[in-house]
């Protein structure tokens, strides 16, 4: 954490995304671009772009193209998990099947070391980041000595962990 120059709290975040309809890479692009213009929020580093298969929803789905950025923000979690889902809106996400296809996704992963969960709404840290290959991949390119505040973990230890089972269950 740290203080801007008009005095407010600002606050290291990390925003998960990920598209699987459409031109992906451009939709992501698109994304950091309307984070970069969010009063409130400066964009600080972005991963690498990753395809992966789907996790969990339809089978039949597309892969996905995923990223991670980290966003300094003065905004409460709530407030940034609420200019995310309108980010996600005004690109044309339609909430219409759970885990279903969908041209972008803006999951708050972390924020700061708090741990917040209210209701379905925000779980902060995010309750699957720490299982998902195409979360951990990207947050350990930009940020390997992030930690999980709840796990203890940094993110680098995280993917390692989970490239590591990977392995395993390939023997």
């Amino acid at each position: 954490m740290s203080i801007d120059e008009e005095g407010h709290k600002e606050i290291a975040a990390y925003v998960g995304l990920g598209s699987n309809l459409g031109d992906c890479q451009a939709m992501l692009e698109k994304a950091v671009q309307e984070l970069r213009a969010e009063d409130g929020l400066q964009v600080s580093k972005v991963s690498s772009w990753y395809w992966t298969e789907a996790v969990g929803g339809p089978a039949d789905q597309p892969r996905y193209l995923n990223g991670v950025a980290k966003v300094v923000t003065s905004l409460g979690a709530d407030e940034l998990l609420s200019r995310l889902m309108l980010i996600e809106k005004r690109l044309g996400r339609k909430r219409q099947q759970r885990r279903g296809p969908r041209c972008i996704d803006l999951d708050l992963l972390l924020y700061g070391q708090e741990i917040i969960k209210k209701e379905e709404q925000l779980e902060v840290p995010h309750r699957l980041m720490h299982k998902r290959e195409f979360v951990l991949r990207g947050l350990a390119e930009i940020a390997p000595r992030v930690i999980h505040p709840v796990l203890g973990m940094t993110a680098e230890q995280m993917w390692q962990k989970i490239r590591s089972a990977k392995q395993d269950s390939k023997k």
